[in-house]
């Protein structure tokens, strides 16, 4: 009897640390996300919620208008930036706690076939050593090759996963990509 209630015990003890792995593992996800429209928001959310990720938005110092935005304009600030390989746009709400996280899930919308420069402002301002980093983005009618290819050249020393466009992506379309993680 005694036999059967140490192994009880056992039992008992490594299903509760497999449940505590498993907490602290989706703990230490992170979906960071800079969305000019809502549009990557939406699915940085959804993201969020598959992964059981926290969600944190790139926040601009400056937020952007609609004048800003206006890709057609080349006095626009989004043209001006763009142009400027050097821009590095202010963020707020900056994150404490980026050592916690393994996994790091960046999104963005594509702008001028790549990611804004207000992702290499978030980027430089945390150490990546050691974590996993997986862009994704939306967008109008780019893909998100060049952007990936701009970010891996720009900081080799990430561990970049290979990036998803994710343009009207359901619930069921970021679990399936997820697990191919």
């Amino acid at each position: 009897m005694m036999i059967l209630t140490a192994l009880l015990a056992i039992s008992l003890s490594a299903c509760s640390q497999a449940n505590k792995q498993k907490e602290d593992k989706q703990m230490k996800t992170l979906v960071a996300y800079f969305s000019a429209s809502g549009v990557t928001k939406g699915v940085a959310q959804q993201l969020a919620e598959v992964t059981g990720g926290t969600l944190h938005e790139i926040k601009p110092e400056q937020p952007y208008t609609d004048a800003d935005l206006d890709w057609r304009n080349k006095q626009s600030r989004s043209s001006v930036e763009m142009q400027d390989k050097q821009s590095r746009p202010a963020i707020t709400n900056k994150l404490s706690d980026m050592k916690e996280y393994e996994v790091v899930y960046v999104g963005f919308p594509i702008w001028w076939y790549t990611c804004p420069t207000i992702i290499n402002t978030f980027m430089e301002a945390y150490d990546f050593n050691g974590k996993t980093v997986i862009p994704f983005a939306t967008s109008g009618g780019s893909n998100i090759k060049k952007a990936c290819e701009d970010l891996k050249k720009a900081y080799p020393n990430v561990n970049w996963k290979e990036g998803k466009l994710l343009n009207r992506a359901s619930k069921q379309d970021l679990e399936k990509w997820v697990k191919s993680l």
